[in-house]
């Protein structure tokens, strides 16, 4: 009984463990009392609709976080697959077409061609982090760079448009009262949560995560583990991308940018651990939230979008500074 008591030192603990979300709960508070339109129906639809496509990005990140590594490389892959979709997407009566040769194809055929070419990038991560023992970090990094290379080459740094009816419906349609960008991310979470907590696919990612070596002499196989945990991360930034730039209308070589550093700050605020072997998706859909809320009470306070950034990066410091001081704390 005395281990389910609420005394000062275990009110301390919750508020220092979770004093992002605390204040940024906090925030959304005082911006809703003192800022018209806040608390509004269409208000939580723009944000469930701006946090759909992030979700399905952290969810993939938030694998690669889990078995103590990272990926840099994400927010480039998420502005190829929306570039990517966008050539494939272009209504064929476009003046500007990128691709004038290419067939009027369904959505769905799109979708798969880039879901494919994303998942060759996570694959080409996966087996030099396994088989190079590349450091997650340098090994995403410099796919960051060859990804925006590449993005910037077929597109010859031209902006995106024109797409066909049907994929920007994709983002603007709904369900009755549901968009569809919210059902699809629904759909990932609960796979992602299946995946992580009920397969043994799940079961060696965190094993890695905890203790690498332990889990190869248990007899995990840590390469081909390895190995899928980063094509399923490019997949679904792959997903992410489609969505993104079904969403915005268009899409450039800027798309994406930055979007790998909001997954890991997500994740981290969500009890996403850098350091490995911890982490839920509902900790990664809290985070999500939390950010995005954050920044829609920016764009309410009226901050400027360059101070945007630097308390978005805060943010991103103060998340993962707690984090290391949990780990610490633990040992």
């Amino acid at each position: 009984m005395k281990q389910g008591k609420i005394n000062a030192k275990s009110i301390q603990n919750f508020a220092s463990n979770n004093a992002i979300i605390i204040l940024i709960i906090l925030l959304a508070l005082f911006v809703g009392f003192t800022t018209q339109n806040f608390f509004t129906l269409n208000n939580g639809k723009n944000l469930l609709i701006n946090v759909a496509p992030r979700f399905i990005i952290a969810c993939g990140v938030s694998g690669c976080l889990i078995t103590k590594g990272t990926d840099l490389s994400a927010g480039r892959m998420v502005g190829l697959s929306a570039c990517l979709s966008a050539m494939l997407l272009q209504d064929v009566t476009y003046s500007a077409r990128m691709l004038p040769w290419m067939p009027d194809i369904p959505v769905w055929v799109g979708l798969i061609i880039v879901l494919a070419i994303m998942a060759v990038f996570g694959a080409i991560n996966g087996c030099v982090i396994a088989f190079l023992k590349v450091p997650p970090f340098i090994a995403t990094l410099g796919m960051q760079t060859i990804v925006y290379g590449l993005c910037s080459v077929i597109t010859d740094n031209q902006p995106l448009g024109g797409y066909k009816s049907a994929y920007s419906k994709v983002a603007s349609g709904s369900l009755g009262p549901i968009p569809y960008l919210t059902i699809i991310a629904v759909i990932v979470g609960i796979y992602t949560w299946v995946l992580f907590n009920k397969t043994r696919h799940g079961k060696y990612m965190y094993a890695i995560g905890g203790n690498e070596n332990a889990a190869q002499v248990a007899g995990v196989n840590v390469s081909a583990t390895l190995i899928r945990i980063y094509i399923l991360a490019a997949v679904l930034y792959g997903l992410g991308g489609f969505l993104l730039g079904a969403k915005a209308g268009g899409a450039s070589t800027a798309t994406g940018f930055g979007y790998e550093l909001e997954a890991i700050a997500a994740c981290t605020i969500g009890g996403v651990s850098t350091n490995g072997g911890v982490g839920r998706v509902s900790g990664v859909l809290i985070g999500v939230l939390v950010f995005e809320t954050l920044k829609i009470c920016l764009q309410f306070m009226g901050v400027d979008p360059a101070i945007t950034y630097i308390v978005q990066g805060f943010v991103i410091i103060i998340a993962v500074a707690l984090d290391l001081r949990k780990y610490l704390g633990k040992k």
